[in-house]
């Protein structure tokens, strides 16, 4: 993956232009998973420069291997927005055919392949209904399944029962 000392950041865009700042958002996301807010600090910075109002940018990509890394070493202690903002890049990227820089796709498809691995590792903890459809969302996404994945992500809990419904009664 791109080291996070590289001068390649600099390179690479993020919803608010060059991505050099992604580098200490993702170490210091990596630094305090359990505390990590998505809504804000460090994590929700990071979020809103790679996931921008339904868009996602070159860097997106790039910071994928280090959230799923990050997520190979505490998993059972992460929010449930570190699988859910892999999982919307990869939606994203195939519903509006977005490239990856050349230099950054292998790495990034190698950390979607990761993610069955990775999620294991949350199952010793309880799941909630977020982190639950964010880990399968996650998993889906990462196995190319994006109908699914999406379905899980834009699906409200509490729509669910209503969506069944609707199905059955088809």
């Amino acid at each position: 993956m791109v080291p996070l000392d590289s001068p390649r950041w600099s390179t690479l865009s993020h919803a608010y232009g060059s991505a050099d700042d992604i580098p200490a958002l993702l170490r210091a996301v990596a630094a305090d998973v359990a505390h990590s807010s998505p809504t804000e600090g460090p994590w929700s910075e990071l979020w809103s420069a790679l996931y921008h109002q339904g868009d996602i940018y070159s860097a997106s990509f790039a910071a994928v291997p280090h959230l799923v890394e990050t997520l190979a070493r505490d998993a059972s202690r992460a929010c449930y927005d570190f699988f859910l903002l892999p999982a919307l890049i990869e939606v994203t990227r195939f519903r509006k055919n977005t490239p990856i820089p050349q230099d950054v796709s292998s790495w990034y498809f190698d950390s979607l392949k990761r993610m069955p691995i990775v999620a294991a590792r949350a199952m010793e903890r309880p799941w909630d209904d977020s982190l639950c459809r964010s880990l399968l969302a996650a998993l889906a996404a990462s196995k190319g399944h994006i109908d699914t994945a999406e379905t899980l992500i834009e699906v409200e809990t509490q729509d669910t029962a209503e969506l069944l419904k609707w199905y059955f009664s088809r």
